[in-house]
């Protein structure tokens, strides 16, 4: 852990702020039946496919091509598009408020999101703080998704920093490793008690 203060803090969305899971929905729509829900979004709905509109690709178009492939499965597909922000339960406990104070601390801030172009619109006039960062690098923007080296490399190059000036939270493993591989301080997110000792630690948070 380095003891030097960041200028800016590098933040995911989905598994920080947003507690986005499509199972949140699919559960809904599966009427409790897991295995077929799982098998769904493994073999239809699945993340290779999600990946496609999260480097880009238009959701609709997305959901029509794939309805062609698994016409059984349309109304559960057009859900996807239809119904996204049933996807998102809430705004995970307490780092809305880290987010507040890191920013009273006077650290830049800047939302770094594996997000459709289409849904990261939505939520825009959804959530308010989305409002407060010092700008964004969304996938779905950019055409090119984390953990892709390019993708850092883009947002840092967007944002004028270098990596040893900047922090990065991220909920999934694999996102931070690339960041650490590239020498980004790097934070794996388990919740807000935790992110809170790591980023007073870091003198990030106010006073």
């Amino acid at each position: 852990m380095s003891d030097v203060r960041p200028g800016a803090v590098l933040w995911d969305l989905g598994g920080v702020f947003l507690d986005w899971d499509p199972r949140h929905l699919y559960r809904k729509l599966f009427g409790g039946d897991v295995a077929a829900m799982e098998q769904f979004l493994t073999e239809v709905c699945s993340p290779r496919w999600h990946a496609q509109q999260d480097c880009g690709r238009n959701v609709l178009d997305a959901c029509s091509e794939l309805k062609g492939e698994f016409p059984q499965h349309g109304a559960l597909i057009d859900a996807w598009w239809e119904r996204s922000e049933e996807m998102i339960n809430g705004v995970i406990d307490g780092t809305v408020p880290l987010l507040a104070e890191v920013k009273l601390g006077g650290a830049a801030c800047y939302a770094l999101s594996n997000m459709e172009r289409e849904n990261w619109a939505k939520r825009l006039g959804v959530y308010p703080f989305l409002h407060w960062f010092d700008g964004y690098f969304i996938s779905g923007l950019e055409g090119v998704m984390k953990p892709d080296d390019r993708f850092f490399w883009r947002a840092l190059g967007r944002f004028g920093l270098g990596p040893e000036e900047v922090l990065f939270v991220d909920d999934r493993a694999a996102n931070v490793s690339a960041a650490r591989t590239l020498g980004i301080a790097s934070i794996l997110f388990r919740g807000a008690g935790p992110l809170r000792d790591e980023l007073a630690t870091r003198g990030l948070l106010e006073g």
